[in-house]
Protein backbone atom coordinates (compact mmCIF):
# COMPACT_ATOMS: atom_id res chain seq x y z
CA UNK A 1 0.00 0.00 0.00
CA UNK A 2 1.44 3.39 -0.98
CA UNK A 3 1.57 6.29 1.45
CA UNK A 4 -1.22 7.90 -0.52
CA UNK A 5 -3.43 4.81 -0.27
CA UNK A 6 -2.67 4.52 3.45
CA UNK A 7 -3.56 8.18 3.94
CA UNK A 8 -6.83 7.87 2.01
CA UNK A 9 -7.78 4.83 4.08
CA UNK A 10 -6.93 6.49 7.41
CA UNK A 11 -8.50 9.79 6.36
CA UNK A 12 -11.80 8.46 5.01
CA UNK A 13 -12.23 5.16 6.82
CA UNK A 14 -13.28 1.96 5.12
CA UNK A 15 -12.34 1.91 1.46
CA UNK A 16 -12.21 -1.38 -0.43
CA UNK A 17 -8.65 -2.42 -1.35
CA UNK A 18 -9.55 -2.60 -5.06
CA UNK A 19 -11.05 0.90 -5.02
CA UNK A 20 -8.05 2.20 -3.10
CA UNK A 21 -5.74 0.79 -5.77
CA UNK A 22 -7.90 2.28 -8.53
CA UNK A 23 -7.72 5.74 -6.95
CA UNK A 24 -4.00 5.39 -6.26
CA UNK A 25 -3.26 4.26 -9.82
CA UNK A 26 -4.46 7.63 -11.16
CA UNK A 27 -1.85 9.53 -9.14
CA UNK A 28 1.69 9.74 -10.56
CA UNK A 29 4.75 10.07 -8.33
CA UNK A 30 6.48 13.34 -9.22
CA UNK A 31 9.38 15.40 -7.88
CA UNK A 32 9.23 19.15 -7.46
CA UNK A 33 12.57 20.83 -6.80
CA UNK A 34 13.08 23.48 -4.12
CA UNK A 35 12.02 26.86 -5.49
CA UNK A 36 9.95 25.40 -8.35
CA UNK A 37 6.30 26.31 -8.69
CA UNK A 38 3.40 23.87 -8.62
CA UNK A 39 1.04 26.74 -9.51
CA UNK A 40 1.20 30.49 -10.08
CA UNK A 41 -1.53 33.03 -9.38
CA UNK A 42 -3.65 33.68 -12.47
CA UNK A 43 -3.00 30.30 -14.09
CA UNK A 44 -5.59 27.53 -14.08
CA UNK A 45 -5.09 24.82 -11.47
CA UNK A 46 -5.13 21.60 -13.48
CA UNK A 47 -3.66 19.26 -10.86
CA UNK A 48 -4.11 18.12 -7.29
CA UNK A 49 -1.15 16.72 -5.41
CA UNK A 50 -0.56 14.85 -2.19
CA UNK A 51 2.74 15.58 -0.45
CA UNK A 52 4.75 12.48 0.36
CA UNK A 53 7.83 14.43 1.44
CA UNK A 54 8.86 18.06 1.51
CA UNK A 55 7.19 21.39 2.20
CA UNK A 56 5.14 23.66 -0.04
CA UNK A 57 4.00 27.21 0.60
CA UNK A 58 0.67 28.58 -0.60
CA UNK A 59 0.77 32.37 -0.86
CA UNK A 60 -0.29 35.45 -2.78
CA UNK A 61 1.53 38.67 -3.65
CA UNK A 62 -0.48 41.78 -2.85
CA UNK A 63 0.60 45.29 -3.85
CA UNK A 64 2.21 45.88 -0.45
CA UNK A 65 3.24 42.40 0.81
CA UNK A 66 3.27 38.65 0.40
CA UNK A 67 0.63 36.76 2.37
CA UNK A 68 1.18 33.13 3.28
CA UNK A 69 -2.07 31.20 3.39
CA UNK A 70 -0.62 27.82 4.40
CA UNK A 71 2.55 25.76 4.61
CA UNK A 72 1.75 22.25 3.46
CA UNK A 73 3.60 19.32 4.97
CA UNK A 74 3.66 15.60 4.17
CA UNK A 75 0.23 14.02 4.42
CA UNK A 76 -1.68 16.97 2.95
CA UNK A 77 -3.30 17.54 -0.42
CA UNK A 78 -2.34 20.73 -2.25
CA UNK A 79 -4.21 22.69 -4.92
CA UNK A 80 -6.09 25.91 -5.43
CA UNK A 81 -9.36 24.08 -4.88
CA UNK A 82 -11.57 26.87 -6.21
CA UNK A 83 -9.57 27.01 -9.45
CA UNK A 84 -9.48 23.22 -9.77
CA UNK A 85 -13.22 22.72 -9.26
CA UNK A 86 -14.68 25.87 -10.82
CA UNK A 87 -12.03 26.37 -13.54
CA UNK A 88 -11.25 29.93 -12.49
CA UNK A 89 -7.78 31.53 -12.48
CA UNK A 90 -5.81 30.51 -9.39
CA UNK A 91 -5.76 32.99 -6.53
CA UNK A 92 -2.74 31.34 -4.94
CA UNK A 93 0.84 30.65 -5.88
CA UNK A 94 2.15 27.29 -4.67
CA UNK A 95 5.93 26.89 -4.42
CA UNK A 96 8.18 24.13 -3.10
CA UNK A 97 10.12 25.30 -0.04
CA UNK A 98 12.20 22.11 -0.13
CA UNK A 99 12.66 19.31 -2.62
CA UNK A 100 9.29 17.55 -2.67
CA UNK A 101 8.00 14.17 -3.71
CA UNK A 102 4.29 14.29 -4.47
CA UNK A 103 1.55 12.10 -5.83
CA UNK A 104 -0.02 14.16 -8.62
CA UNK A 105 -3.36 13.72 -10.37
CA UNK A 106 -4.59 15.76 -13.31
CA UNK A 107 -8.04 17.31 -13.23
CA UNK A 108 -8.99 15.03 -16.14
CA UNK A 109 -8.02 11.88 -14.17
CA UNK A 110 -9.56 13.28 -10.98
CA UNK A 111 -12.88 13.62 -12.82
CA UNK A 112 -12.69 9.94 -13.87
CA UNK A 113 -12.65 8.66 -10.28
CA UNK A 114 -16.42 9.02 -9.86
CA UNK A 115 -17.01 6.64 -12.79
CA UNK A 116 -14.42 4.12 -11.60
CA UNK A 117 -15.18 4.09 -7.87
CA UNK A 118 -18.89 4.12 -6.93
CA UNK A 119 -18.09 5.21 -3.36
CA UNK A 120 -16.02 8.20 -4.56
CA UNK A 121 -18.74 10.84 -4.25
CA UNK A 122 -19.09 10.06 -0.54
CA UNK A 123 -15.30 10.08 -0.09
CA UNK A 124 -15.03 13.36 -1.97
CA UNK A 125 -17.76 14.86 0.21
CA UNK A 126 -15.79 13.83 3.33
CA UNK A 127 -12.61 15.30 1.83
CA UNK A 128 -14.29 18.64 1.11
CA UNK A 129 -15.85 18.63 4.60
CA UNK A 130 -12.41 18.01 6.12
CA UNK A 131 -10.96 20.92 4.11
CA UNK A 132 -13.84 23.14 5.23
CA UNK A 133 -13.36 22.13 8.88
CA UNK A 134 -9.65 23.03 8.73
CA UNK A 135 -10.62 26.39 7.25
CA UNK A 136 -13.25 26.95 9.95
CA UNK A 137 -10.68 26.14 12.65
CA UNK A 138 -8.26 28.69 11.18
CA UNK A 139 -10.97 31.37 10.99
CA UNK A 140 -12.06 30.60 14.54
CA UNK A 141 -8.51 30.94 15.86
CA UNK A 142 -8.01 34.26 14.03
CA UNK A 143 -11.27 35.65 15.40
CA UNK A 144 -11.18 34.30 18.94
CA UNK A 145 -7.50 34.04 19.92
CA UNK A 146 -4.85 36.60 20.63
CA UNK A 147 -1.68 36.63 18.54
CA UNK A 148 0.17 34.94 21.41
CA UNK A 149 -2.46 32.20 21.68
CA UNK A 150 -2.32 31.57 17.90
CA UNK A 151 1.48 31.38 18.08
CA UNK A 152 1.40 28.94 21.01
CA UNK A 153 -1.20 26.69 19.40
CA UNK A 154 0.65 26.59 16.09
CA UNK A 155 4.02 26.02 17.76
CA UNK A 156 2.68 23.14 19.86
CA UNK A 157 1.38 21.40 16.73
CA UNK A 158 4.18 22.30 14.28
CA UNK A 159 7.47 22.66 16.19
CA UNK A 160 9.52 21.19 13.35
CA UNK A 161 8.44 23.93 10.92
CA UNK A 162 10.12 26.60 13.04
CA UNK A 163 13.51 25.19 11.98
CA UNK A 164 12.56 24.41 8.38
CA UNK A 165 10.94 27.53 6.90
CA UNK A 166 11.60 31.26 7.09
CA UNK A 167 9.80 32.56 10.16
CA UNK A 168 8.22 35.45 8.25
CA UNK A 169 6.13 32.86 6.37
CA UNK A 170 4.80 31.46 9.65
CA UNK A 171 4.16 34.99 10.95
CA UNK A 172 2.18 35.85 7.82
CA UNK A 173 0.18 32.61 8.02
CA UNK A 174 -0.70 33.44 11.63
CA UNK A 175 -1.78 36.97 10.67
CA UNK A 176 1.11 38.73 12.42
CA UNK A 177 3.80 41.16 11.45
CA UNK A 178 7.33 39.75 11.70
CA UNK A 179 7.94 42.16 14.60
CA UNK A 180 4.95 40.85 16.62
CA UNK A 181 5.97 37.28 15.83
CA UNK A 182 9.55 37.95 16.97
CA UNK A 183 8.38 39.62 20.19
CA UNK A 184 6.10 36.67 21.05
CA UNK A 185 8.83 34.18 20.12
CA UNK A 186 11.34 35.89 22.45
CA UNK A 187 8.77 35.89 25.25
CA UNK A 188 8.01 32.17 24.74
CA UNK A 189 11.71 31.19 24.68
CA UNK A 190 12.58 33.06 27.88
Amino acid sequence: MTELEHYIKSYFGVVEAKELQTIGSLFKLTEIKKGDYFLKTGNPCNDLCFIQSGLMRIYVDTPDKELTQWISTPGYFVADLSSLIFETPARWTIQALTDCVVYNITKQDYNKIGNLVPQWHLLEKLFIAKCFTILEDRIFSHLSMSAEERYTLFFENNKELFNQVPLQYIASMLGMTPETFSRIRKKQVS
